[in-house]
């Protein structure tokens, strides 16, 4: 159940801030298995000069397109797996016209007991919810 949350700068249409979500999304059922609707995305549109990217040295440069991803999930991926995930985002964004360069992806993993899908309670851990496999 990957949480994903989104920056982009203002400036693309409802539709197209709807097809990065979606194909973020698909990356994710493809490469996970997850389930339809393990769809939790936060999408943030922020005005210009509030998303720094650059290159971290790779010697490239990013524009104003740039996608900021951060994927929460639980632990236990291999790095194979999240290396084919990376590749697939990447691979739908550019379906849609983002550039691979500004497409940045942060992964942070965390555990079961993390998790609270509502009314104050970890229902991986109290069962409600069945642990997803690997």
């Amino acid at each position: 159940m990957p949480l994903v949350r989104i920056d982009v700068n203002q400036g693309r249409s409802a539709e197209d801030l709807g097809r990065l979500s979606r194909g973020i999304h698909d990356a994710i059922l493809a490469e996970y298995g997850i389930p339809e609707r393990d769809y939790f995305h936060v999408l943030t549109e922020h005005p210009g000069g509030q998303i720094f990217a650059q290159d971290a040295g790779l010697g490239f440069e990013r524009t104003p397109d740039v996608v900021m991803i951060q994927i929460f999930t639980q632990g236990g991926r291999s790095q194979e797996a999240k290396q084919s995930l990376f590749a697939a985002i990447a691979g739908k964004l550019g379906e849609l016209g983002v550039a691979g360069e500004d497409v940045f992806i942060g992964y942070v993993e965390n555990t079961a007991g993390d998790w609270s899908f509502g009314f104050g309670r970890a229902q991986y851990v109290t069962g409600e919810l069945a642990v997803p496999r690997k």
